[in-house]
């Protein structure tokens, strides 16, 4: 990573250093600089989600473009994965997602893609931030750039997730509850259950900049699972503020996470002949129960790094056409080039008709093994892994484990953390494994 951009862009508190009207003006000019080729007229995509400090963010992005000569189509509060699919359908040069994704209101990003709606390389965001170094490459006065709203965006985008739903397949009669987390899928989501046939309960669709997140979304999901039981809903959709990440709740009102959801679409695509890769591509976090049920079922599981970025790596690599995390980061390229929470649902959805049966039994197929995680923090400059004793007792707990589970310690890529995970048949030999390695990288560190 660099210095100012992450595992997914660049990201942090509102006002404060990266994340400053400034520094967007400055990364408008120095990502159009670098996405500046050709005689052509010049395009950039920039979208948002519901915070308060996206205006801003916004004004500030499009002085920077406009400044270097780039004209701004800005499409207003979209999901993440719509900016990728209008910078695809509009022929432009660069997109851009202003968004925190599942963070607080206080927080926010800037997320970039290039002209084939993926995201940017790791060397090009290394060009970009070389140029963010430099002095501003103005263009002349006749040169500099225009910026318009457009107005269909919800629309256009609404109408391409759509497409991803089996024909033949309508959601009449189903009863939804879908949670926007008060985030960019506010509308989207809602209006395109609804022209499916569904009946639509909703929740997190009143945003007002500050309460993106709060309480709703993928990663509350608590007000969804109390609302699928109240009103006796079949399932519940849970998003995050940019609407990349999809979490669901079963009629029971249980929680049903990422390993579970790509489990399902995997080998359901695998049986309709449309699983392209012999398998899934996910993280090192995926439950062993997710490999273990591929295995029976003859698919593969590809492990990457943490980050939706390398999973869409290892797929664009090896030819996989389903990826995703644990946390509910579904990528399906054959319908988006990023993770969709909204194209993953009616994937789900889809299943969930065609099998005529309660979303309890369709979507538990396996059984996870217990897994526990937990986070040490240590000092900056410090490096807990190095010690001898730290290395000990993650060589002890292997060796207990053997075949039966798994050990996964890694550092965090936002925070001076270290992440200790365990997993295996037996709950509490994985706790007393996991205890006995944040000790030792306590003392360690």
């Amino acid at each position: 990573m660099g210095r100012y951009f992450g595992t997914d862009g660049i990201r942090g508190l509102t006002n404060a250093a990266p994340m400053t009207a400034e520094m967007a003006m400055k990364v408008g000019q120095a990502a159009g600089r670098k996405f500046l080729r050709g005689a052509h007229k010049h395009r950039v995509v920039v979208g948002k989600d519901t915070r308060l400090s996206g205006y801003m963010m916004e004004s500030a992005l499009i002085a920077g473009f406009t400044s270097v000569g780039m004209d701004v189509v800005m499409v207003g509060p979209v999901p993440t994965p719509a900016v990728a699919m209008l910078t695809r359908s509009m022929r432009a040069d660069l997109g851009v997602m202003i968004s925190a994704s599942h963070n607080p209101y206080h927080d926010n990003g800037i997320k970039l893609f290039g002209p084939d709606g993926f995201k940017l390389s790791d060397e090009d965001e290394a060009e970009i931030e070389r140029f963010l170094e430099e002095p501003p490459a103005y263009a002349e006065p006749r040169d500099i750039g225009r910026s318009r709203k457009f107005e269909d965006a919800r629309g256009r985008y609404i109408h391409d997730a759509k497409m991803s739903f089996p024909s033949h397949l309508r959601l009449d009669d189903l009863s939804i509850v879908v949670d926007c987390a008060n985030g960019a899928a506010y509308n989207v989501a809602p209006s395109a259950l609804w022209e499916l046939g569904a009946s639509v309960t909703t929740l997190g669709v009143d945003p007002n900049g500050f309460n993106i997140n709060d309480e709703v979304g993928s990663t509350a999901p608590a007000a969804l699972q109390q609302k699928v039981r109240a009103i006796g809903a079949d399932i519940g959709i849970a998003l995050d503020g940019d609407a990349d990440r999809l979490i669901v709740v079963d009629e029971k009102g249980s929680i049903v996470d990422g390993d579970q959801l790509m489990a399902l679409v995997t080998s359901d695509w695998a049986k309709r002949d449309l699983l392209r890769g012999g398998g899934l591509v996910a993280t090192v976090m995926s439950n062993l129960g997710l490999e273990r049920f591929l295995e029976s079922q003859h698919l593969r599981l590809e492990r990457t790094k943490v980050g939706d970025r390398y999973v869409l790596e290892a797929m664009r690599q090896k030819g996989y056409n389903v990826g995703g995390e644990q946390s509910g980061h579904m990528i399906l390229t054959d319908y988006a080039t990023t993770g969709d929470g909204l194209v993953a649902a009616l994937q789900v959805l889809a299943c969930l008709v065609a099998s005529g049966r309660p979303a309890s039994e369709v979507l538990n197929l396996f059984e996870p093994l217990p897994q526990l995680l937990k986070n040490v923090r240590y000092s900056p400059g410090s490096a807990p892994l190095e010690e001898s004793r730290v290395q000990q007792a993650i060589a002890d707990a292997e060796t207990r484990l053997g075949n039966s589970g798994r050990v996964l310690i890694r550092k965090s890529g936002t925070e001076p953390l270290i992440r200790v995970m365990a997993e295996g048949e037996d709950p509490a030999l994985v706790e007393n494994l996991v205890d006995n390695i944040c000790e030792a990288v306590k003392q360690a560190a």
